[in-house]
């Protein structure tokens, strides 16, 4: 594996220059300095120097320390979210070479035999436990994947480009993003750069505790999915934070959300992210409209953006270096940009966000972006999410459905099929016939995936 020596910093010496970084989960807590000073591998971190290693805890909170800990050690992190199923991780192994797996519980069955490292409680970093500081690859997964996953590499110089001089004082920063995917990864990071406090979700927290917990910490940043966002609005639990920064990332963030948010937190700004885990982060977007301003496209700087056939291109140090295992695929054209298959519209000074490449629904030769459509549905004064999806027709082919979440549903059925009327009227006023719905279904809520987006499916 990797044995290359860098004098750039390691993230665990970047913590110990926060002393008021301070990591917070449920039933445990730690402070940079106490992080940079101990160990959790009792002795034997020296054996991992220079292997790839997979990072298998199951707790955030275990994750981040072992994060912290091993990079600049370990020649390859490999970093998988802990929704992955066995044979996910065996694939993941195979791909990425893993020598050894480092995990918080010794019953996990990975899919393959490797040599497996106990994430213990804390003791003094001893001397023989130190070694030369490498340039650790950080492997992620890329989102939104079925089947065998594709891996990413990245240095931990790329993934924090992003991440500027923290305001004073240092925020306390949480997420509904799991670390181990790569939004909550730059939430993590961001935590570790300005030495604030992050507050860490656990495995099955019911929201209620999670928000709650936010609110005792005086949580001043939060990120999330839109469908994140969503769910929240959506329960009682909303009123609990007063943020003074929301930020959005992950999904398009439409004018419905944007506007949610800024009603239920006056005091926040609220901003819109785009990044993806090959592409990196490309920009943040601030000015409280849909969408991003044209003049971004070709501008210089250390992100370059550019469309060909209607799809987001991004040149910056901050995108991936390459893929992992695979050979067959190339993650840069010849001018080194990557292609994020996420389609854009330009219209006058606005680009915005169709949906993604692979997400067209194709209604009699005409294609469809289900996020245009959901984009209509959501401003209705009366629904709080929706999802529109394909039914097929062995008649006349592929038609437009709706699933529709309101935001109060015993409302929503005294109004006797006028709800369903509204919404209807607006995309016939809004959109093209082939968009406009021919069915809607009202559903108590619509599922979210681990990854914090919405779980789309064929109907």
């Amino acid at each position: 594996m990797n044995t290359a020596q860098t004098d750039l910093p390691c993230l665990s010496e970047l913590v110990t220059r926060q002393p008021g970084l301070r990591l917070d989960a449920p039933a445990a807590t730690v402070r940079g300095a106490e992080i940079g000073a101990s160990t959790i591998f009792r002795g034997r971190r020296c054996e991992l120097a220079g292997k790839s290693v997979l990072i298998g805890a199951d707790s955030q909170f275990a994750s981040a320390r072992a994060l912290i800990e091993l990079d600049g050690v370990a020649g390859r992190l490999v970093i998988c979210p802990p929704d992955f199923s066995k044979e996910r991780l065996a694939s993941v192994i195979a791909q990425a070479g893993v020598e050894a797996i480092v995990c918080d519980s010794p019953d996990k069955d990975f899919g393959a035999e490797r040599p497996i490292y106990l994430c213990e409680d804390p003791v003094p970093l001893e001397a023989a436990d130190r070694s030369p500081r490498l340039a650790s690859a950080w492997a992620l997964p890329t989102s939104g994947t079925t089947g065998a996953p594709k891996l990413v590499a990245h240095r931990l110089e790329g993934l924090l480009g992003a991440i500027k001089s923290a305001p004073e004082p240092a925020p306390i920063w949480s997420t509904f993003y799991d670390i181990r995917r790569y939004g909550g990864l730059q939430i993590f990071l961001r935590a570790c750069v300005a030495g604030g406090r992050l507050i860490l979700s656990d495995a099955g927290e019911p929201l209620g505790d999670y928000i709650a917990r936010c609110a005792e910490a005086g949580v001043s940043h939060i990120s999330g999915t839109p469908s994140h966002w969503r769910r929240l609005l959506m329960s009682p639990y909303v009123g609990l934070i007063d943020p003074k920064y929301v930020r959005l990332s992950g999904e398009i963030a439409d004018r419905a959300i944007l506007d949610a948010l800024r009603a239920a937190y006056p005091n926040a700004r609220v901003a819109h992210a785009y990044a993806s885990t090959e592409a990196g982060v490309g920009f943040e977007v601030t000015d409280g409209r849909e969408g991003f301003p044209a003049a971004l496209l070709g501008a210089k700087g250390d992100v370059e953006l550019r469309l060909r056939d209607g799809s987001l291109h991004i040149r910056s140090k901050r995108t991936a270096t390459n893929y992992i295992g695979r050979d067959d695929l190339r993650l840069r054209d010849d001018e080194g940009f990557v292609d994020t298959d996420d389609m854009i519209e330009q219209q006058g000074d606005r680009c915005f966000f169709k949906g993604r490449r692979a997400g067209v629904i194709n209604i009699g030769g005409l294609k469809v972006h289900p996020e245009e459509v959901e984009q209509i549905i959501n401003q209705h004064s009366e629904v709080r999410m929706s999802r529109v999806s394909a039914r097929r027709n062995p008649i006349v082919g592929d038609l437009i459905v709706a699933d529709v979440a309101p935001k109060n549903a015993a409302a929503a059925r005294e109004k006797n099929g006028a709800l369903e009327a509204e919404i209807l009227e607006m995309c016939r006023a809004r959109l093209p016939r082939h968009m406009v719905p021919v069915t809607i279904r009202f559903v108590p809520a619509i599922d979210i995936l681990a990854s914090g987006k919405l779980a789309r499916h064929y109907a």
